[in-house]
């Protein structure tokens, strides 16, 4: 087994950016009333009654509506100017609030743009997609062929894969059996499946004026040269091969970027060959240099080596590396009684965009602990000797620590209690040394404790280097080692306010942090030496554009219908007004501890005052008081209360402060075994002014009328035969644990009925595999509350990143449609979107002369969005602090003729609708509803939930 000591290896991606957002999204959490539930599984001997046959839904006609002309954006020159607008018909057939909202329908055999549908131009004719792949990795993975001159075009577009529009499907006969339909696939999509590159919608709404922590770069040479450089005989040793290349200066200047077979030359140099020596033997070696591209210098290919020289750039500004973004150590702010040091940084990248060439700058921290890992060990130890080993396993594994001597991050994956740092392992010579003997003569260390353990931490394949022997594991010496994260600041709300009040930064602070860095790099001659080298050069401010506002959601319920205030929030009107449906529980149990006796009785009395408002009726509870709080009696008095009573609509617990092991306990028992809605509620959110303890009765009455099945508030739902569909999955920090997917759908016309559903799949697997499954019952179920079946299908799929949206696209979308399939002539369009959350892009609105939050409802959908693909930014939630972070929206399919605006319009819709939080969310709530689900079944239950509970929100 290849064993490192951790000083020679690559170090996982640290968890630092975002990390002020998550300080605030911790700060204004609701008190912790431990009520995590967990998603339903579908009962399989429910009796399902399939869609009476008919005659198919058929090609559907041309409504005589006229669409609004969209236009196209100014950024999109390679495209003709829109024709004139069209008059509008003097009647339409849509109702009045499609027209306002300006969702109307748009005809169905045109093909989908990148904004309206219709708008675009037909799709390029097929290209040869074996070329596209590669081209794509052409410049630092495969060699092309000798002596071929390849020109890559800024903005080239992607080859359209082959295939004929989506015809209407045959019509099956009438069968009992589930009928096969023709279904498009992603192999060959129909004209309006996937959106057509470089149309730009220009967006309706009040416009804004925005700033971005974006930088424009603007490209000075001509072209990028890449040239394939071949040493005979062959070199093997990489830095060899650097050291011969750069003696040869006087051929191919002194600006290059070499990896130890491809180079990029800013100049053009005909083919040559050339000589140098071996040092080691003084053997002549043969270099000879071929160009093989020409490429324009903001090519997809060249931003690899920008970024590289970027990295070069921060260096010469004295930062230091850690992971992939840099930090100023010497800067760092230090909370001596919280043993935290917080260091400031940024996070840097190169992107192409439809504006072009950017810089991505974000201001961000890091936090790393004082003492070391083996300090916070030996606190463990003396806290609880007897499971000292568990509990160690259970604080550290899945942490992110920091290797002082090097500045590299590491997972712990283990922790090996055999090992010490007396132990040996094998160097890359091969020779035999102990880890104490390593670091004293590499890094002059003094290792003190010789009989602690070691932590254990396992490469990931695309960490290791080429031609470097692959390493099992990478050992680390605890006293070397620095907890960096977040970890356990939520248990402190001191020190998470601290820790906040250094990290925050208003926008105002956020730009200025930009400017600065800016500014040195201009002022720094060597940095901006470095720059022009290659031909870039920044401007100086940060990018500036106009997004549009979102017009604001009125929000529905039983008896009136109102307009938020200007912070989005209605958590008077919740309290004061009936909900859309109200669901009285009048056979409930109320279970607490002796001690806790007098919290209990306060609790049902704030309930029945503030029942009334919400028209929420609370009866007489059946209380069992137990003398002890340990889990068995939690556990026995819940199972023969369920067993004596015949029907119980609500079991709600008082457990004491810190007691996970009861919540557990509890929910297993109530989401698992005897299927009941739950209420867990922690002792110390009753405790405090009334004003407190009222808000929190109110957030408790509300949660439960939800896993009652009942309905909080609405929105205005235009789109008919709609469902919605949210999914998310979440994987487990324990090795071996199996990864949950988390699946919700809508079941009514106004989203306000929720069916869910939660199925394992292999540890740490991303790409779902049970959608077919999940999306059938769904339908299944509508079918049956509705008598009819949805004929427009969003999907909203969260916690995707950009390089596997091709993996959702050929996987996950051709389940989903096969599931089409379990019935007769059904085929409904599919909508399917892909949530990003974790994001690096702020936006600034300019009010006067000082940079403020932009106003909810913000959507920049132009300039900083993707090239290739129909995407959109959505600020749908409000920033007490901090600067403001939008959440992505890519669309990987689409078949319903939804244009940007549709989809803008209702995912803002959508996060309106999350009943835990009478406010708006930064994701639609679908996706936090799965969320949610996801992560009791991974984490609390560890089993798929009875399907009693499957139509009720009992993991709020």
């Amino acid at each position: 087994m290849g064993v490192s000591s951790g000083a020679a290896q690559s170090a996982p991606r640290p968890r630092v950016g975002g990390a002020a957002h998550a300080l605030v999204a911790a700060a204004a959490a609701w008190p912790r009333l431990r009520t995590r539930l967990d998603g339903a599984a579908m009962d399989p001997r429910r009796p399902f009654c399939p869609p009476r046959p008919g005659p198919g839904p058929g090609p559907r006609p041309v409504v005589s509506v006229a669409r609004g002309l969209r236009g196209l954006a100014a950024f999109s020159p390679r495209l003709p100017s829109p024709g004139p607008a069209q008059p509008r018909p003097p009647s339409s057939p849509f109702p009045a609030l499609f027209r306002r909202l300006g969702l109307e329908e748009r005809p169905v055999e045109r093909p989908l743009g990148r904004g309206g549908a219709g708008d675009g131009k037909a799709p390029a004719p097929p290209g040869p997609v074996q070329q596209q792949e590669e081209d794509k990795g052409a410049a630092l993975a495969a060699l092309p062929t000798r002596g071929q001159i390849l020109w890559k075009g800024r903005g080239a577009a992607l080859p359209t894969q082959p295939g004929p529009a989506a015809a209407a499907p045959a019509p099956c006969p009438p069968s009992p059996q589930p009928c096969p339909t023709p279904v498009p696939t992603p192999e060959t999509p129909p004209a309006a499946a996937r959106p057509m590159q470089g149309t730009k919608p220009v967006g309706k709404g009040a416009t804004v004026p925005l700033g971005l922590n974006f930088v424009k770069i603007h490209c000075q040479n001509e072209a990028v040269y890449q040239y394939h450089v071949t040493f005979s005989p062959e070199v093997e040793c990489r830095s060899a091969r650097f050291a011969m290349l750069k003696e040869q200066h006087a051929v191919t200047g002194d600006v290059m970027a070499f990896d130890g077979s491809i180079l990029f030359l800013p100049i053009q140099i005909p083919k040559v060959s050339l000589k140098a020596q071996r040092k080691g033997d003084g053997e002549e070696i043969s270099i000879d240099i071929q160009m093989t591209k020409v490429l324009e210098p903001s090519s997809d290919l060249c931003i690899p080596f920008y970024n590289v020289v970027f990295r070069r750039v921060m260096k010469i500004l004295n930062m230091s590396l850690v992971g992939r973004h840099f930090f100023e150590p010497a800067q760092a702010t230090t909370l001596q009684k919280h043993s935290l040091h917080i260091w400031p940084g940024y996070a840097v990248s190169i992107r192409r965009k439809d504006g072009g060439l950017f810089l991505m700058v974000d201001a961000i921290h890091k936090i790393i602990r004082s003492e070391s890992v083996l300090s916070v060990m030996q606190t463990i130890h003396a806290q609880s000797q007897r499971t000292f080993q568990d509990e160690c396993t259970k604080q550290l594994v899945g942490s992110v620590v920091m290797t002082r001597y090097n500045n590299r991050t590491y997972r712990v994956d283990d922790i090996d209690w055999d090992k010490t740092p007396r132990d040996t392992f094998t160097l890359a010579s091969g020779q035999e040394i102990t880890f104490v003997e390593y670091y004293s003569k590499t890094h002059g260390i003094t290792i003190r404790e010789l009989d602690q353990p070691l932590l254990i931490h396992k490469p990931k394949e695309k960490m290791m280097s080429q031609g470097r022997r692959q390493l099992d594991l990478v050992l680390l010496v605890p006293e070397l080692t620095f907890l960096t994260g977040l970890s356990d600041l939520h248990k402190n709300s001191r020190m998470l306010k601290d820790v906040m009040w250094e990290m925050i930064q208003s926008p105002q602070q956020h730009y200025q942090r930009l400017s600065s860095l800016l500014r040195r790099i201009r002022d720094t001659p060597d940095a901006s030496r470095e720059l022009e080298r290659w031909g870039l050069c920044l401007d100086m401010d940060i990018y500036r554009t106009q997004g549009h506002v979102l017009p604001a959601e009125r929000i529905n319920l039983r008896h009136r219908s109102f307009l938020p205030t200007e912070d989005v929030g209605w958590h008077r009107e919740v309290a004061k007004e009936a909900p859309i449906a109200a669901v009285s529980f009048n056979s409930w149990l109320l279970i607490y501890p002796k001690r806790l006796q007098h919290l209990a009785k306060d609790l049902l009395g704030a309930m029945r005052s503030s029942s009334g408002p919400m028209g929420i009726q609370v009866g007489q509870p059946i209380v069992q008081e137990l003398r002890d709080d340990r889990i068995e009696s939690y556990v026995r008095s819940i199972q023969s209360s369920l067993g004596s009573q015949e029907k119980v609509q609500m079991l709600l617990c008082v457990i004491p402060s810190g007691r996970d092991d009861i919540y557990g306990a509890i929910k297993k028992l109530c989401c698992v075994q005897t299927p009941v809605p739950s209420q867990v509620i922690n002792a110390q959110s009753l405790t405090g002014h009334p004003g407190k303890i009222r808000s929190v009765v109110q957030k408790v009455l509300l949660q439960i009328n939800c896993k009652l099945a009942g309905q909080l508030w609405g929105v205005d739902i235009p789109l008919k035969q709609l469902m919605v569909v949210g999914m998310d999955i979440h994987h487990s920090r324990s090795p071996g644990m199996r990864s949950v997917i988390g699946f919700v759908a809508s079941m009514n016309h106004i989203v306000t009925k929720w069916y869910s559903r939660a199925v394992f799949q292999m540890p740490h697997q991303e790409i779902a595999d049970s959608l077919r499954l999940c999306l059938s019952q769904a339908l299944k179920r509508f079918y049956e509350l509705n008598h009819s079946l949805p004929m427009k299908i969003v999907v909203y799929r969260d916690g995707v990143s950009d390089p596997q949206l091709d993996t959702v696209l050929k996987y996950e979308v051709p389940q989903l449609q096969k599931s089409f399939q379990t019935f007769q002539n059904y085929q409904p369009s599919l909508v399917v979107v892909v949530v990003q959350k974790q994001l690096s892009t702020n936006f600034y609105c300019l009010t006067g002369e000082e940079f403020t939050s932009p106003p909810l409802g913000t959507v920049i959908d132009h300039s900083v969005t993707s090239s290739d693909r129909q995407d959109f930014f959505l600020l749908s939630h409000h920033s007490r602090q901090g600067c403001s972070v939008p959440t992505r929206y890519v669309c990987v399919w689409n078949t319903a003729n939804l244009s940007s605006e549709h989809l803008q319009r209702l995912t803002f819709k959508l996060c309106h609708l999350y009943w835990n939080w009478p406010g708006t969310i930064r994701v639609p709530a679908p996706c936090r509803y799965a969320h949610k689900l996801a992560f009791l079944v991974g984490q609390v239950l560890h089993h798929e939930p009875s399907t009693c509970l499957s139509e009720q929100l009992f993991f709020l």
